[in-house]
């Protein structure tokens, strides 16, 4: 058998896909629950049982285990059938989206959480936008039906309105709450009973179609005449469900279930790996590249300081996107020119790691890294390629760090460079007096930095405030006018890590008054450009 057969099956087995929601909504327990299903692990970590003194696979960082929240984002491979599976869990709290703003290019679908109770929320709608500029496909679950929430018809319209696409639902629930008894599965014709049990599947009842007569004695002929009506309704509402326009990202199909007791999860993985994309061809500056390419070639899309507190080391998390990336091959990377080996690559099963020999595209590889990565490095197999769409954000919160420990300096300095290696916060140094400035997304970052620095590095900082509006980056084509700026911005001056001019901006106004004095320069918002 050829390497090209060989290469081309493997990609078309792939299935790599995000997890995306509104905090709270239940995606690290959906997440779980199709490891489960994967076999990858064999109980449930119910968060909130005492008995099972396990919090939820995916959220393995200290921080993440005693807020109950997902932080970063962590990565899970397994098996299903004959499909290989590859989830991105990504935190759902705002403070953290830049993190999943980056997951998302390296995803080729994405599953959407909704609370049934809550609808859809603020956060939710943000991610949605970057789908929809990726024009990536999107799978919907409404989640939480054993508990009262609102009616599935009016979530559809919820739907359809705040994150502007087009709906078709493949699975539908009978009664909600008290009177939740189970969901038929539109996309395979059958009927699924509901118990609440968080450790095993509820029943399936084999039906020819929906009159026969074995729903009415399964449900009762109330609900079995209400499920009647509303897949009736749904027919002539909705158009017939066609993978053409969810894999363009025009048409999300909607599942509903509990996956809190595991129900309606099992629906969502079956017809999710029939439908869902394999690895898709990828942008790079220079040209298209092609999945079942013969040469290697990926990118960074994260990296991850401390794995395992045990070594000091980062891992960079590496999507690859053609060819065959494997083990103890020499690679270069297209930022510095180097030639690197690797030969501990590691895949994920949440925190555990293994070591791999090769990967595929749509495959995500951790590699061991001592400082030799930034995100959105390329590595290839010699060609000068460029992947883009990997930007760092202007951060919107500034603070002073201040090391509280004079003796534990060293240990400080190197914990701030592996923590903004990660992409959590970004560092700028004050040319005016030197002072180091943390900027970031959302103030929980600096809390999570702050026990980091403690906790993983034995250093303690303190934070000074400091009013700033935004940080731009600034260029010019003019050094005479780059130099009367800096000038005579003098104390708002600073550099990033990469050495690159940053405007501290103390205010809107003096930030509009500066573009409009200085008329040759150019003021980025983002660090792409």
């Amino acid at each position: 058998m050829s390497t090209t057969t060989t290469l081309t099956q493997e990609i078309d087995r792939r299935r790599t896909f995000a997890i995306i929601s509104h905090p709270d909504a239940g995606k690290t327990t959906l997440t779980e629950k199709l490891l489960l299903f994967g076999g990858a692990i064999h109980i449930a970590g119910a968060v909130k049982s005492n008995k099972i003194k396990k919090t939820a696979t995916s959220d393995w960082m200290e921080i993440e285990k005693q807020r109950g929240i997902s932080v970063a984002t962590s990565v899970m491979g397994f098996n299903y059938g004959d499909y290989k599976i590859n989830i991105l869990d990504t935190p759902g709290h705002q403070d953290f989206a830049e993190d999943t703003y980056r997951t998302l290019t390296a995803v080729d679908s994405v599953i959407i959480v909704v609370d049934v109770a809550k609808g859809v929320e603020q956060q939710t709608r943000k991610l949605m936008e970057v789908c929809r500029m990726r024009n990536t496909p999107v799978i919907i679950f409404v989640n939480k039906l054993d508990r009262e929430g609102r009616d599935p018809f009016e979530i559809l319209d919820e739907l359809e309105a705040e994150l502007k696409i087009a709906v078709r639902p493949l699975s539908w629930p009978i009664g909600i709450g008290a009177r939740f008894k189970g969901v038929y599965n539109i996309y395979e014709h059958s009927l699924d009973l509901f118990t609440p049990d968080k450790q095993k599947v509820s029943e399936r009842v084999e039906i020819d179609n929906i009159d026969d007569p074995r729903v009415d004695s399964a449900i009762g002929a109330p609900a079995a005449t209400q499920l009647r009506d509303d897949l009736e309704l749904i027919q002539g509402v909705y158009p017939a469900f066609n993978v053409e326009p969810y894999l363009e990202g025009k048409l999300a199909p909607v599942f509903f279930g509990s996956a809190l007791n595991t129900f309606g999860v099992k629906e969502l993985l079956d017809c999710f790996v029939k439908i869902a994309p394999a690895p898709r061809p990828v942008a790079t500056e220079e040209r298209i590249v092609q999945p079942a390419e013969e040469k290697f070639s990926g990118f960074v899309f994260k990296i991850h300081a401390n794995m395992d507190p045990n070594h000091r080391s980062c891992i960079a998390f590496v999507k690859v996107c053609s060819g065959c990336f494997m083990r103890n091959n020499p690679y270069r990377q297209v930022r510095t020119g180097k030639v690197m080996k690797f030969s501990a690559p590691t895949a994920f099963m949440a925190q555990k790691k293994n070591i791999v020999d090769e990967a595929y595209p749509g495959d995500i590889v951790g590699l061991p890294d001592t400082g030799n990565f930034k995100i959105g490095d390329t590595l290839t197999e010699g060609e000068d390629i460029h992947f883009k769409g990997l930007p760092s954000f202007s951060p919107e919160m500034f603070k002073y760090i201040e090391n509280t420990d004079p003796m534990k300096s060293k240990q400080l300095e190197k914990g701030i460079q592996q923590l903004m290696d990660e992409g959590v916060a970004q560092l700028f140094v004050n040319q005016f007096n030197g002072r180091k400035i943390i900027g970031t997304v959302g103030q929980l970052q600096f809390e999570v930095i702050q026990y980091r620095l403690l906790h993983e590095y034995g250093a303690q900082c303190r934070w000074e405030p400091i009013s700033l509006y935004k940080a731009c980056w600034i260029e010019s084509d003019d050094p005479e006018a780059l130099a009367a700026f800096k000038k005579r911005k003098h104390q708002f001056m600073a550099v990033d890590r990469d050495g690159r001019d940053v405007f501290l901006a103390d205010s809107n106004y003096v930030l509009q008054m500066a573009q409009n004095d200085f008329p040759k320069l150019r003021f980025h918002f983002t660090s792409e450009f």
